[in-house]
Formats: C-alpha cells, sequence, structure tokens
C-alpha cells in the first residue's frame, strides 16, 4: 500500500468525492477537480491497484435482513493474533476485523440475521478458533453515525455539500430509531 503522502491534492479530492457517492461520474469529478476525465479514470485506477481506495455499494444490513450486529471482543494466546485475524477473515458474517492494544487482542464487528445465526456463530463457529482464549459481546442497539469520509485530508466543503450525503447513509431510520 502506499504511503498516505504520495497522495496529492487532486487524489484526495478524487477520494473526498467518491466517498461522498461513490457513483459520481468521472465527467463530474472531473469538472469539480479541473482536470480531464481520463486522467480521474487513471488516477482512480491507480488508487484502487495501490489498495488505497475502494468502491463498493454498502447496504443497510437492518433492512436487509441482518437484525444483530455485534462487536465482539477477543482475547488470544500469544502469538496467535494474525492467524486468528486470518480465520475472523474468512467468516462470511464479519464486517470488520483489527487488532487491538488495551483489554482485548483483536475486536470484530459481526452481522448475524438473528439470535439463533448469533448463537451458532459463536458457539459452533468462532469460538472453535484455534488460539481464541476468551470473547465478550457488545450487541448494538441503535447506529447514530456511519462515516467513510475520513483519511484525505481536508476538501473544500462547497464541492462536498453540493453533492449532498449518501442516502441513509446506512442508518437504521425504522420506528423512530
Amino acid at each position: 500500500m502506499s504511503s498516505p503522502s504520495l497522495l496529492d491534492d487532486i487524489d484526495r479530492r478524487i477520494i473526498a468525492i467518491l466517498q461522498a457517492d461513490g457513483r459520481r461520474a468521472y465527467s463530474l469529478i472531473a469538472s469539480d477537480v479541473g482536470i480531464p476525465a481520463s486522467s480521474v479514470r487513471y488516477r482512480v485506477q491507480r488508487l484502487t491497484d495501490a489498495g488505497i481506495l475502494q468502491i463498493v455499494g454498502i447496504a443497510n444490513p437492518l433492512t436487509i435482513g441482518f437484525d444483530r450486529m455485534a462487536m465482539i471482543g477477543i482475547r488470544v494466546r500469544p502469538g496467535t493474533a494474525q492467524a486468528v485475524c486470518r480465520a475472523l477473515r474468512e467468516l462470511p458474517e464479519t464486517a470488520y476485523v483489527i487488532t487491538t492494544a488495551g483489554g482485548f487482542d483483536i475486536m470484530a464487528e459481526v452481522m448475524c440475521r438473528d439470535t439463533a445465526h448469533f448463537t451458532d456463530l459463536m458457539t459452533r463457529r468462532l469460538h472453535l478458533i484455534d488460539g481464541i482464549l476468551a470473547t465478550d459481546s457488545f450487541f448494538v442497539l441503535e447506529v447514530h453515525k456511519l462515516a467513510y469520509g475520513w483519511g484525505v485530508g481536508e476538501v473544500e466543503t462547497s464541492l462536498l455539500d453540493a453533492l449532498g450525503p449518501p442516502d441513509d447513509a446506512g442508518i437504521d431510520r425504522r420506528a423512530g430509531r
């Protein structure tokens, strides 16, 4: 992966625009940043190839049948954190897997359909991963913020304001939540 210092202001502006609207046409991005569309296409490809940028559709899990979101704090046997992370990455329920410093060695965010699915994940698969010593689960009750616009430095706010926020941006809006 490239160093953030290798990004110029145009790269940062392109990333910020795509974080606000991943489907924005290259021709519109080109107009926003003042370069040809072919240059935008090249830069996006270079950023993607370097692992700096990934363009994906993000669904609100609560609206597509996943009613149990949880953060799981995991303690592991010394020297096994990387292997445990590799195993966790392979579980379809994991959305986020990180090593940490502090009370837990690893944190994992999981999405499950219901309590039975979560129970199966914990007792029949996750707890059987070699190296895991203990877990502590934290059910997500409400989502107040999901943000994806970090890491690009300051960008002209009028440009992002013109784009507007993505529809619903992954926030649970059912029953006044």
